[in-house]
């Protein structure tokens, strides 16, 4: 019986899983992995471990251009909130978040998020059944170990991801009803009967003992990461501290977040550097984690079926092809300082970037004295696109125009931890060292002009989140934070197109998805009566 629909739509490296869009059973996957591949510790397993986000989710057949591993589930998202701005047209793959017609459970949204993170749910638990039972032969296989604590740190990722899109706020919803949790342990009996839908508190409780018990293994561990698509324990520590900031439980959150400045060779973007396209190498000094994407991916070899081609707007695709520009909100952009760096990741409203013009007269493309811009600079390629378009996101190997969509994608950086440091402190009601670490950060790396004015907790906390919409935009975060700090999605003055224009109070039941019809047709644990409560789509107030 095929309960808990996965289609694993990735090859593994080896012999690891079967590529295919079919459904597989939720069998776990130790099963097919052979025993010489344990006894060797399985490099090949680590490798699936880490490939996993860039595969397709499958869910709607083979030619959904919105399919395309975790950065679409970031442009869903991020589509839904208030700051990521494009227009509703169907050159548009992400147009049904932005409507908010993804509100049904046959919703292509809810299918696809749902079918993402559960395929990797899927494949990490098998690398933790396998990685198990070849630690009970070799207690000290430290390669296995290292293997061990990549797989459960994402599937934490994974639940951490689902529980916040199927339900609402840890605090208060506790007793509510999640996700279902399948696990390495109970898989083959989900397979046969299903399972329900776990607590909050229940998946919240998996995702830390996943993270725990990575970080265990990975302090134990001697094995180094070979690059960046692997967790390692400033990696896990930083999890962690997402995870108890969502929760709120500010000290938690502070300690695992200065744990993961303290453990990583990260840093900040120097404000020289944040002033050039960039965002897509692992050479990016301030990225902890990331997806690796190489030319000869799937993703890549679509052409335009990826996150440059949609995001991007120095590369061949959607965003330059057609005018699909991702754009900034208005008001959010006009409270950037004039000396704050960041401002020139953005297009003015007469299109120019100050940032880019800098570094193309850098770089012998534009002449500051004529105003005359040279072909092969930044902002030559863009002049001319819409208002406010984001210029943060560089091309492939920093080749404007290339129509080669293989840069990589940051899963987590440097920066992000200063930004939880100060907003778990001021949680705790620390003002004053909420304030000077925010302060330092921003002043450091971004805008030597900055200053807290905020006096109160509640005011720095929403000074914070600001710096986190400007520093992470794009990245897939704005949304989780709208959920998590209890906002609105007020798109009121931020430049969305008459029909667009939402103000959504927090708590509504469009903010969240509801379990796809699919999953509750295979699943008998889960019935109509169990999902969430319908939502109606809400009203453009402009």
């Amino acid at each position: 019986m095929k309960l808990i629909q996965y289609k694993i739509g990735m090859a593994l490296v080896a012999t690891i899983l079967l590529a295919g869009c079919t459904d597989l059973d939720t069998e776990p996957l130790g099963k097919t992995i052979t025993e010489e591949q344990k006894k060797a510790g399985a490099d090949v397993v680590n490798a699936g471990a880490t490939a996993l986000f860039s595969q397709w989710a499958k869910t709607v057949g083979d030619d959904y251009h919105s399919d395309f591993g975790y950065p679409a589930v970031m442009l869903w998202l991020d589509s839904r909130g208030t700051d990521l701005v494009a227009a509703n047209t169907g050159y548009n793959w992400f147009r049904n978040s932005l409507t908010y017609t993804d509100i049904s459970y046959t919703g292509v949204g809810t299918h696809m998020i749902w079918r993402t993170f559960y395929n990797q749910i899927f494949t990490a638990n098998g690398i933790v059944a396998s990685s198990r039972e070849a630690l009970e032969e070799t207690p000290d296989a430290d390669r296995v170990k290292f293997n061990l604590a990549n797989a459960l740190a994402i599937r934490a990722f994974d639940y951490f991801n689902l529980v916040q899109l199927y339900q609402f706020n840890y605090k208060g919803h506790e007793s509510s009803p999640a996700v279902p949790l399948v696990t390495d342990e109970n898989a083959e009996d989900v397979a046969l009967n299903g399972a329900p839908r776990a607590t909050v508190t229940e998946v919240y409780d998996q995702i830390l003992s996943d993270l725990l018990e990575a970080v265990e293994l990975l302090e134990t561990s001697s094995t180094s990461r070979a690059d960046k698509r692997y967790v390692d324990l400033s990696v896990a520590y930083g999890l962690l501290a997402r995870v108890y900031l969502t929760m709120q439980d500010g000290a938690k959150a502070a300690e695992y977040a200065q744990a993961a400045l303290n453990n990583t060779s990260a840093s900040p973007l120097e404000i020289d550097k944040a002033k050039k396209p960039g965002f897509n190498s692992f050479d990016c000094g301030d990225w902890m984690w990331g997806i690796k994407i190489e030319e000869t991916d799937d993703v890549v070899q679509t052409g335009i079926c990826n996150f440059p081609s949609h995001m991007g707007s120095f590369s061949y695709g959607y965003s330059t092809a057609v005018g699909m520009w991702r754009r900034i909100n208005i008001a959010l952009y006009e409270s950037i300082a004039a000396t704050d760096v960041r401002k020139g990741w953005f297009l003015n409203q007469e299109g120019i970037s100050e940032g880019l013009l800098e570094v193309d007269a850098q770089n012998g493309f534009y002449d500051a004295e004529t105003g005359t811009m040279s072909s092969g600079g930044y902002m030559e390629y863009v002049y001319g696109a819409a208002p406010y378009t984001q210029v943060k996101y560089g091309p492939y190997k920093d080749e404007v125009g290339t129509s080669t969509n293989a840069s990589d994608f940051p899963l987590m950086r440097v920066e992000e931890m200063y930004l939880i440091l100060a907003e778990a402190q001021a949680m705790q009601g620390q003002v004053a060292e909420a304030a000077e670490t925010l302060e330092n950060f921003v002043m450091t790396y971004r805008d030597p002009d900055y200053s807290v004015t905020a006096a109160t907790a509640e005011d720095l906390i929403d000074e914070i989140w600001r710096q986190r919409r400007i520093e992470l935009w794009g990245e897939g975060f704005s949304y989780f934070d709208i959920l998590r700090l209890g906002k609105p999605v007020d798109r009121r003055g931020a430049g969305f197109a008459s029909g667009t224009i939402f103000n959504i109070p927090a708590g509504d039941a469009a903010l969240i998805y509801p379990i796809p019809n699919a999953e509750i047709q295979a699943n008998p644990m889960i019935g109509e009566e169990d999902n969430n409560p319908a939502a109606s789509q809400p009203q453009s107030v402009g």
